[in-house]
C-alpha cells in the first residue's frame, strides 16, 4: 500500500512539472512588457519669459556746467519738453560780475592797442624822414604786437564769461519726457551734479533682468515678443543688447529688447518678455526613463537581439518639465525603456512594441 501511494505521488509530481515547464519557459521567453523609445538627436528650442519695463532707447542726464544756487525750476517729472526749453535757472549774480570784469578788461586792452598803433605810425613816419632810429621803430612795432595779443586774450575771456552766463540756464538737449528730478529751488548745485533725467522721444526698449543661469552658455534668438501687463498689446522685439557683466547685487544680466513700431509705448510700463533660445541638437528622454546606478543618473537599455535589459549611466545636460537632456552615454538608435522600469533587474528579458519576433 505504501509503495502504491508513493508511486502515485511521484507520477503526479512529474505530471505537474511537465505541465509547468512550458508555461515557465513561455513566460521567460515573452518577458515583462515595457514601453520604449528609440534614441535620436533632435533640434530643441526652449523659451524663457521674464518681466521688465519699457524705457527710452536714449536717455540724457542733464546737469549745470557751473555751480550756483537754483532760483527757478520750471518743469517736473512727467512733463514733456522741447529741445532748447529752459528747465531750471541759477542765480546769475556771480557770472554777471565776471562778464562785466571781462568787458572792462577788453575795453582797456583795446585802448592800449589804439595808443600803441598811434605810436608805431608816428615812429614809422619819423623813420621815413630820417628823424628817428630803427631801434625806436622796432620798439614801437613790438609794443603794438603785444597790445594786439592782449586784446585777443581779453576777447577770449569775454567770450568765456558770456558762455558761463549762458550756462546758468539748464536746457533740454532733445524732445522728451522728464523721468527724474534731483534738485529743488534754493539748493546750491555743483557743476556736473545730476539735476534731471530726460527720456528722448523715439524708439523704445524693453529692459529685463534675466537670471544668470538662464543665459550663461546659451544664445537667444534675435526676435522676441513683449506683452504689456496692463493690457493685451503685444510688440515684436529684437534682442539689441546683452550685458557682458553680471549685476553682483542681484545676480542678473540686463537684456535690452528693441521694440518695433511702438514709439508711444508708455515709459515705465511693466511687460512680460518671451524669448526663444537658439535650437540645440540634443537627445531628450521622458522623466519616466530615468533610473539610478551608484548615485548616478542611468537608463535601462534593451538589447534588440536578446531583448535583455541592462542599466547604463548617462550624463545629463539639462532638466526640463517632463523630460531631461542627455549629453553622453547614449548613441542614436539605442532602445531605452521609457515606462515600466520600476521592477526591472539586470539581464531581464522584456517585450516591447516593435521587438523582433
Amino acid at each position: 500500500m505504501g509503495q502504491l501511494t508513493t508511486g502515485i505521488l511521484l507520477g503526479v509530481s512529474i505530471a505537474c512539472l511537465t505541465a509547468c515547464a512550458p508555461q515557465e519557459e513561455a513566460r521567460q521567453k515573452n518577458g515583462r512588457h515595457v514601453e520604449t523609445v528609440t534614441v535620436q538627436a533632435v533640434p530643441v528650442s526652449e523659451t524663457i519669459s521674464t518681466t521688465g519695463e519699457i524705457s527710452a532707447r536714449v536717455q540724457s542726464d542733464l546737469s549745470f556746467r557751473v555751480s550756483g544756487r537754483i532760483i527757478a525750476r520750471l518743469v517736473d517729472v512727467g512733463d514733456h519738453v522741447k529741445a532748447g526749453q529752459v528747465l531750471a535757472r541759477l542765480d546769475t549774480q556771480e557770472q554777471t560780475a565776471d562778464l562785466q570784469v571781462a568787458l572792462a578788461n577788453l575795453q582797456s586792452a583795446e585802448a592800449q592797442q589804439t595808443q600803441a598803433r598811434q605810436a608805431f605810425d608816428r615812429q614809422q613816419s619819423l623813420f621815413t624822414t630820417g628823424v628817428t632810429t630803427l631801434a625806436a621803430l622796432d620798439n614801437a612795432r613790438e609794443a603794438l604786437l603785444t597790445t594786439q595779443a592782449t586784446v585777443q586774450s581779453a576777447q577770449a575771456q569775454l567770450d568765456t564769461a558770456r558762455d558761463t552766463l549762458g550756462q546758468t540756464d539748464l536746457k533740454a538737449d532733445a524732445n522728451g519726457i522728464i523721468t527724474a528730478r534731483n534738485a529743488e529751488v534754493g539748493q546750491v548745485a555743483q557743476a556736473a551734479q545730476l539735476i534731471f533725467t530726460l527720456a528722448h522721444d523715439g524708439p523704445r526698449d524693453a529692459v529685463i533682468n534675466a537670471n544668470e543661469s538662464a543665459l550663461l552658455g546659451r544664445a537667444l534668438e534675435d526676435v522676441a515678443e513683449v506683452r504689456l501687463l496692463s493690457g493685451s498689446d503685444r510688440f515684436r522685439a529684437k534682442v539689441r543688447e546683452v550685458s557682458p557683466t553680471i549685476d553682483t547685487t542681484t545676480g542678473t544680466i540686463r537684456v535690452k529688447l528693441a521694440l518695433e513700431d511702438a514709439p508711444d509705448a508708455p515709459l515705465g510700463s511693466a511687460v512680460v518678455a518671451t524669448a526663444r533660445y537658439k535650437p540645440e541638437t540634443v537627445i531628450e528622454l521622458p522623466w519616466s526613463a530615468m533610473a539610478s546606478r551608484a548615485g548616478r543618473t542611468a537608463v535601462w537599455l534593451v538589447d534588440p537581439k536578446t531583448t535583455a535589459v541592462s542599466l547604463h549611466p548617462v550624463g545629463v545636460a539639462a532638466y526640463a518639465s517632463g523630460r531631461f537632456s542627455v549629453e553622453s552615454g547614449l548613441s542614436a538608435g539605442d532602445i531605452v525603456v521609457s515606462n515600466g522600469t520600476k521592477f526591472l533587474s539586470e539581464g531581464d528579458l522584456v517585450s516591447y512594441e516593435g521587438a523582433a519576433r
